[in-house]
């Protein structure tokens, strides 16, 4: 016979709002302290840096040899950017599956390996990885109140995810449409309460400890219909092309191709990350030091309409992406891909000086993160939340479905669908 107690006043019901509060209530907390450390982390990088410039050659190749040295074992999950991980916990409801990927060693791991490939100046973000930790701690605390079900537990790690993201960049919206459109193909009408208290009680939290503010700060740009609006395929089309070239490198090596890179990583992954490391230090040589670190403060400045680097930023910061995630170390895409995108839009502005460069940078940035992620509504959504920006919300929207199209002309499969079923059923040597 059919329970007719009401929603309101049932036990289980008050058992898994208890449950997802306080999991919203810990994941903003981590959150935060995460991204306190990690901040700290690369500003004792740059200190080294600036004090002694040599020292670089040293330690960021030390460090990515170390940490490949370390995620080798039992931390292996720790690497990458934590989303592919997710997906495939919430593709697959094998417990062994689910607990080696989503322990709380492993989130501890995550935290910790993360911040520091930061402090080896890394060109890594800690969004991802605070999705990661965000579903792993949701589902700890979801068993630890009794619920085993594995549809249930999945509730658990798309609540958490959502939580994560939502905090990392204090965006609450951004949290809600990554997790429909990115974690999981589908979205049940009866869970949407359930996940957007989950990120509203992250939110407030988030809002409590640390203050209403933009990313990237609130950016007045506009983009008056007419000839300006030319910038809009402009940036979808070099914005989307570029990401899906990223993507498909990466999806590329991470299955073991070419086959000479699949067999160095296999038989000398500390030597191969030492290698990695090197590139990125060279590259920063070359072409400065935005190469390492999140690219957040080169992307703010451009965004801002200060640009303190050169042309070359953009195409520099997408292979010191790309060196740093193929050494195998842990860190995420999302803030990495912003600057990238950001560096873009500042090349493409030259072609059009009539528009306003700041536009272009906004442009750029959610075209290249459409491309790279094949997630064109939570590019836009994250970057109108990172800028409030309100005023571009259509030529936004048309740059990231124009973006999105472009990148799947040369990547079929989004980046974390890929990687994720990499881990499901990893290819062969």
């Amino acid at each position: 016979m059919r329970d007719s107690t009401h929603p309101l006043l049932s036990g289980e019901g008050w058992r898994r709002r208890l449950a997802l509060w306080g999991g919203a209530v810990a994941v903003a907390l981590v959150a935060i302290v995460f991204a306190k450390a990690s901040d700290a982390a690369f500003a004792l990088f740059q200190r080294c840096a600036a004090l002694a410039p040599w020292s670089v050659w040293l330690l960021t190749p030390g460090v990515f040899g170390l940490l490949a040295w370390a995620t080798h074992g039992v931390l292996r999950p720790t690497r990458g950017s934590g989303i592919p991980q997710v997906i495939a916990a919430l593709d697959t409801p094998d417990e062994e599956f689910r607990q080696r990927n989503l322990s709380l060693r492993v989130s501890a791991g995550k935290l910790l390996l993360t911040t520091l490939s930061l402090l080896g100046g890394a060109s890594v973000g800690r969004e991802g990885p605070t999705v990661h930790v965000g579903a792993s701690l949701m589902y700890v605390i979801g068993r630890r109140f009794g619920f085993n079900d594995p549809r249930e537990l999945g509730h658990f790690l798309l609540a958490g995810g959502a939580a994560g993201i939502a905090a990392a960049f204090n965006t609450p919206l951004a949290g809600v449409v990554f997790a429909i459109e990115e974690l999981s193909g589908r979205f049940e009408h009866r869970f949407s309460g359930t996940l957007l208290t989950a990120v509203i009680v992250g939110g407030v939290v988030s809002l409590g400890l640390l203050g209403n503010y933009t990313y990237f700060g609130k950016v007045p740009a506009g983009l008056p219909l007419g000839q300006a609006w030319l910038a809009i395929p402009l940036c979808a089309v070099v914005g989307g092309l570029a990401g899906g070239i990223f993507s498909r490198m990466v999806l590329a090596t991470a299955a073991g191709k070419p086959r000479w890179l699949g067999q160095l990583r296999q038989r000398h992954p500390v030597m191969l990350a030492v290698l990695c490391g090197l590139a990125l230090v060279g590259l920063a040589s070359l072409f400065g030091a935005g190469a390492f670190g999140t690219g957040y403060e080169q992307a703010r400045g451009l965004v801002q309409g200060h640009p303190g680097v050169g042309h070359e930023f953009g195409v520099m910061k997408l292979f010191a992406n790309l060196v740093s995630y193929v050494a195998g170390i842990p860190g995420g895409l999302f803030s990495p891909a912003l600057a990238v995108g950001a560096g873009i839009g500042h090349n493409l502005a030259a072609l059009m000086p009539g528009v306003d460069p700041r536009t272009f940078v906004l442009l750029g940035m959610c075209a290249y993160l459409t491309g790279v992620t094949q997630a064109p509504l939570t590019s836009a959504v994250i970057s109108l939340e990172l800028t409030d920006s309100g005023d571009l919300l259509l030529p936004i929207l048309a740059t990231v479905l124009f973006a999105r199209a472009m990148s799947g002309l040369v990547c079929r499969v989004p980046i974390y669908r890929g990687l994720a079923d990499l881990l499901v059923k990893p290819a062969a040597p």
